[in-house]
């Protein structure tokens, strides 16, 4: 069986990576990207604990309409 994969975007510095869907409806995830935070009752991925710092400390500047 192969595992469904999908692609997401930092929102601070727009590198995508890859996660596995299996991993995000279980809470892990199984892909590249270094963290996660929510806001607004949506999941955000970060490429690194640095551009997940910064969304969290102000995340309106990063999110679009």
């Amino acid at each position: 069986m192969t595992e469904e994969r999908m692609e997401v975007k930092c929102p601070v510095c727009g590198r995508e990576m890859e996660i596995s869907k299996v991993g995000v409806l279980y809470g892990a995830v199984a892909g590249k990207p270094r963290g996660t935070s929510t806001y607004k009752e949506k999941t955000y991925y970060f490429d690194s604990k640095a551009c997940k710092k910064e969304f969290d400390e102000s995340p309106e500047k990063f999110i679009k309409g």
